[in-house]
């Protein structure tokens, strides 16, 4: 349900007058929309006159309500074809994001998965951090960054060095955040590893009004990707299961790997690049499963699938196996093609199980309306609370299955 004008107030439940609340939002960076951007859009609708800090703006890139808001771009900006490059620049992004400095706001909220976090907050502020993930690049993702130096060890070894830098300096900075929201149990759990501290999980929104089932169409179509085409997606494992096999297999997405899938691809895949929203709902409606073989924090893709009543063949890991179970789809446990081809073929095997009805459900507890209120409601108890020292550390077990199940699944009995 798409949000409507939303004027946050204190919470009135101390006795105390409600007012209006002004909020500053940061975000890395806004060079296009996708999953984190569709959670900012959500808090600039109800924070209009707020300023949103940012390293770089790719103007015009951005959604009508983003781009109606008061940006503040970084130093970086101004930088000679920074929009392309900018990736390149993480050694420095830290000393761009101390520019951000907001002024006269009751509560800083950040968007995070590099360095918003950071912001620096005046003193007695609260700061909430949405956290999609803590920094890819000094933590889960070290390995695979400096993979790309292979061969160059005198440059590996100084990218090593400049990685434990900010590491340190990401932890650090983790310190200056009141209060933590990840996006999911898996992102929770990474938040306790790295920076020593707890966190709520609210997950992302998932646009429901437009996701929707089409009962006329019948559920005839190929099995389904849709992904940006990266190595971490594995995409290859989908497309080398299904050429073995000849079942039908459709990609959407596009991306460096384009190439090599192509040339793994028998002639049951078909690629057909970037596509319309609708075009892609129009594939959820259809398609036979959402094949989804890699690791994610969330796994947006699978809820947007669930939305329109598809099933859903995923890895048992990340944030997808939070959402995905064997009453909605398919969960195989080791990633590789061989594991995803016994999975589609125990699916086949057993009937092709699927609740429509639950995974139509399951997605509706991710709605817009449902995440805006979970924020606002954590907002309210943020300003009511009259100490902002973050949460000390906070030791966290492993979780049982049924624990996890019932952490994440909101309609799980």
């Amino acid at each position: 349900m798409e949000a409507g004008p939303h004027i946050p107030t204190i919470a009135s439940r101390l006795g105390q007058p409600s007012r209006k609340v002004r909020a500053a939002l940061v975000h890395d960076w806004l060079t296009g929309m996708r999953g984190g951007e569709k959670c900012l859009e959500i808090l600039c609708r109800a924070f209009p006159d707020a300023p949103l800090f940012t390293l770089i703006h790719d103007r015009g890139q951005m959604s009508p309500a983003i781009e109606a808001m008061t940006i503040r771009t970084s130093p970086l900006q101004r930088i000679p074809g920074v929009l392309r490059h900018y990736r390149h620049l993480l050694p420095v992004m830290p000393m761009a994001a101390r520019s951000w400095q907001p002024e006269g706001v009751d509560v800083v909220i950040s968007l995070s998965h590099c360095v918003a976090k950071s912001v620096r907050v005046p003193p007695g502020v609260p700061h909430l951090c949405y956290c999609f993930t803590p920094m890819r690049y000094a933590w889960d993702g070290r390995a695979a960054y400096l993979d790309g130096w292979t061969g160059k060890p005198v440059r590996k070894a100084l990218a090593g060095a400049a990685l434990d830098r900010l590491r340190a300096w990401d932890r650090a900075t983790a310190r200056g955040v009141t209060q933590f929201v990840a996006i999911s149990e898996t992102v929770r759990q990474r938040i306790a590893r790295c920076y020593g501290r707890d966190s709520r999980v609210i997950p992302p929104p998932v646009d429901t009004n437009f996701y929707t089932p089409d009962p006329t169409t019948p559920r005839d179509g190929p099995y389904l990707c849709v992904s940006a085409l990266v190595p971490y997606k594995k995409l290859d494992h989908a497309v080398a299961a299904c050429s073995a096999t000849g079942r039908p297999l459709v990609v959407i997405g596009s991306g460096p790997e384009r190439a090599r899938l192509e040339s793994l691809a028998g002639p049951s895949v078909r690629f057909l690049g970037w596509q319309s929203d609708e075009v892609i709902r129009d594939h959820y409606q259809r398609c036979r499963a959402l094949l989804f073989p890699g690791e994610e924090d969330f796994g947006i893709v699978p809820a947007e699938a669930l939305a329109c009543g598809a099933p859903v063949i995923a890895l048992n890991r990340g944030g997808v196996a939070e959402t995905v179970d064997h009453r909605v789809g398919w969960l195989y446990d080791e990633p590789g093609t061989r594991p995803l081809s016994q999975a589609i073929e125990a699916f086949e095997t057993a009937g092709r199980p699927h609740d429509s009805l639950l995974a139509r459900r399951k997605a509706e507890a991710l709605a817009p309306d449902v995440f805006r209120d979970r924020i606002m409601t954590l907002i309210d108890e943020i300003l009511a609370t009259p100490s902002t020292i973050p949460v000390p550390h906070v030791s966290i077990r492993p979780r049982s299955r049924r624990d996890r199940q019932r952490q994440s699944d909101p309609i799980a009995g």
